[in-house]
């Protein structure tokens, strides 16, 4: 029996052959001819009247509506906030008088348009033209005429605020769910109340749930504020109505709507990057940690 000892010859060099992919880039042609159409139909139709648009873009009127906007945003959203944790923990709460008074307004504000809700509210004075301080079911001591206490501000924030609420009740009560049911025993045990273990274990914990969906609550909040001009209130879009009213121009005055609108929406988007990436560090850190161990 023989063995050869000629040394054997080297492989042959695998030859890799790139997958090919025509859907891939169909896909990217028609999207680049339906982008050049529309930048096309931007530039050059002159129905946009984008002159007539930058000259208001910045004027008085407008730029008044849109502080309003901003307040009227940032107010919905911390009244929404805070009321909503109250229902989510009335939610939650054994008492069941509390859970079923916190699922009946749930119900109901989740349960109707919000545009419905801001007209009722916008009306409120032929509901109840007056409104009293006293007793319940006794003597009345001061009455002020409801028209003239509940200005348009107030009736589209307490609209807006009540709407919300509904809405971040949930969003809460999905958050407080996500922390381990160990974390409340361990508190428990260290004598912790009940709030004090809400206040300083669960909810600080549950934010990592709950900051996502509240970004996307305040920036569809920013947009369901132009509903309040059934109220009606002074804002971007009852701004922008207000001048083509005058003008006629109505496209191009709801294009300098829309323009304000990305704006503002573009920041919002930022503020909730940066609130995530900060409450997001401690499922990063192990990773990180582990990274470095296998180094």
């Amino acid at each position: 029996m023989t063995t050869s000892t000629q040394p054997r010859g080297r492989p042959e060099a695998i030859r890799a052959v790139p997958v090919r992919h025509p859907g891939r880039w169909l896909a990217a042609a028609v999207i680049a001819v339906l982008v050049a159409m529309a930048v096309n139909t931007l530039v050059y139709n002159p129905r946009f009247n984008w002159p007539e648009q930058f000259q208001y873009l910045f004027a008085p009127p407008v730029l008044t509506a849109v502080v309003n906007t901003i307040w009227l945003t940032a107010a919905a959203m911390v009244g929404g906030t805070v009321f909503g944790v109250v229902l989510a923990l009335m939610r939650m709460s054994p008492n069941p008088i509390l859970r079923a008074a916190s699922w009946f307004y749930l119900w109901v504000f989740r349960g109707t348009p919000l545009y419905t809700q801001l007209l009722i509210w916008g009306a409120i004075g032929a509901l109840f033209p007056t409104v009293s301080l006293g007793i319940p079911f006794g003597p009345e001591f001061v009455t002020w005429q409801t028209q003239a206490l509940i200005s348009a501000a107030i009736a589209a924030s307490v609209g807006l605020i009540l709407n919300e609420a509904a809405y971040m009740a949930e969003i809460v009560r999905a958050g407080i769910l996500s922390v381990d049911r160990g974390q409340h025993e361990a508190s428990g045990a260290l004598g912790m109340t009940r709030m004090q273990t809400m206040r300083r274990i669960v909810l600080p914990q549950a934010m990592r749930v709950i900051i996502p969906p509240t970004g996307n609550e305040t920036i569809a909040m920013l947009k369901n504020t132009s509903l309040v001009a059934a109220i009606p209130f002074y804002e971007l879009t009852f701004a922008a109505q207000n001048i083509y009213a005058r003008t006629y121009q109505v496209i191009p005055m709801l294009i300098m709507a829309v323009l304000w609108y990305l704006a503002l929406s573009s920041i919002l988007m930022i503020g909730q990057y940066y609130l995530e990436r900060h409450y997001g560090r401690s499922e990063r850190t192990p990773t990180v940690a582990r990274d470095q161990a296998g180094e």
